[in-house]
């Protein structure tokens, strides 16, 4: 297996930062979610506008969107930045070979107070800041990392009152609302793009299973039902309505010029 180039990254020099150690994350829950095709295409057309050039993706997991973004025409090359050794190892066996690719084992905080400044033209992160304790200070880090012009594609949860077990199993800090995630990037010196919820239909199946029942696992068989009729439909929707709430936050923000 071939050694990760490091682009974008600075020597992990001794210095006044300390990272906790990377976690043991064997990312079964990300097995059954990568089935979800619907979902996941629905996703990659909504942020591949904002994609392009030399681009981060921020907590790959296993990397099915690593594999949908590497298919969009407008990415050179994407460092893959996962900080679980499991995952780390299974995107490295994934992609060997793949020049546009280059696997960081480093967790966000730790990539992103490290990354060149002025070096990227797009970061992704899906589902990924909510697992983040200070998110202001990671999102100003991306900044500095992110070229004038260049964006930062945030998917989230949202709606604080599905907070659930499930959330507390996975790490979650919190779930977002709409205009506090836009007030966090502006805190940032980010101009914000695009901001709005996503799966209005999500939140009743969330509510139920997640919310009242407490489930911490995820049905394969109820996620894909609804991946085969409820994506479809709600999809239609906000193709017709920008939705008032839902189970996710879509954010595009931009970093200003000069």
């Amino acid at each position: 297996m071939q050694e990760p180039i490091m682009t974008h990254v600075g020597p992990l020099d001794d210095d006044d930062l300390t990272f906790p150690p990377p976690p043991e994350y064997s990312g079964e829950d990300l097995e059954i979610l990568a089935s979800l095709h619907r979902y996941r295409t629905w996703i990659v057309d909504a942020i591949s506008p904002h994609v392009q050039g030399q681009v981060a993706e921020i907590g790959a997991g296993i990397g099915s969107f690593t594999a949908d973004l590497l298919r969009l025409p407008t990415v050179r090359h994407i460092d893959v930045v996962e900080p679980s050794p499991p995952l780390f190892a299974h995107l490295q066996a994934r992609f060997t070979g793949e020049e546009r690719i280059t696997v960081i084992p480093r967790m966000c905080e730790e990539w992103s107070v490290k990354a060149e400044a002025a070096s990227l033209d797009t970061v992704v992160m899906i589902n990924v800041l909510e697992h983040i304790e200070d998110d202001l200070a990671v999102v100003n880090s991306i900044r500095q990392a992110l070229r004038p012009g260049g964006k930062l594609v945030i998917f989230v949860p949202a709606m604080m009152f599905l907070f659930s077990e499930l959330d507390r199993f996975y790490g979650h800090f919190r779930r977002y609302q709409r205009p506090g995630l836009a007030e966090l990037m502006e805190k940032a010196g980010m101009t914000v793009l695009e901001n709005r919820y996503f799966d209005l239909l999500g939140v009743l199946p969330w509510l139920v299973m997640n919310r009242w029942l407490g489930k911490i696992e995820f049905n394969p068989k109820q996620i894909a039902l609804y991946d085969r009729i409820g994506i479809p439909i709600t999809r239609t929707i906000e193709t017709l309505i920008r939705p008032p709430f839902g189970k996710n936050l879509l954010l595009v923000a931009q970093r200003k010029a000069g």
